[in-house]
């Protein structure tokens, strides 16, 4: 019974793996996002991603706003402290990467980006 679901699965799959787009294009700054499908490894957080991540964490534990603000806390994520809007330069640039917790990063760092845009 399973095999016959696999089978029925992979059959409605390989029209659309056949028309995928090329997720490794170019493209602009303001489409980036939308341009991907909405999946995060067609935005470049893929496995090659996942394995640089880990990395980066290893090396640098602990959320940098908690400890400028005297808390210690496990970064979990990796931020890009410059959005790199879909410009891969920027995206791989470890200068530009910095270790936080998801707490931080989903309040803290989101408030500061959507100030500076509001400028």
């Amino acid at each position: 019974m399973r095999q016959a679901a696999a089978r029925m699965a992979l059959k409605q799959l390989r029209p659309r793996i056949g028309s995928a787009p090329d997720r490794l294009q170019s493209v602009s700054a303001e489409s980036w996002r939308a341009s991907t499908s909405g999946t995060t490894a067609g935005r470049g957080y893929g496995s090659k991603w996942q394995t640089a991540r880990l990395g980066f964490l290893r090396s640098h534990p602990l959320c940098v706003i908690c400890e400028a603000a005297g808390r210690i806390t496990a970064a979990d994520t990796v931020d890009h402290v410059r959005p790199h809007l879909g410009d891969m330069r920027l995206f791989w640039d470890r200068s530009n990467w910095q270790p936080l917790c998801r707490s931080c990063h989903s309040s803290t760092k989101q408030r500061a980006e959507l100030a500076t845009r509001a400028r």
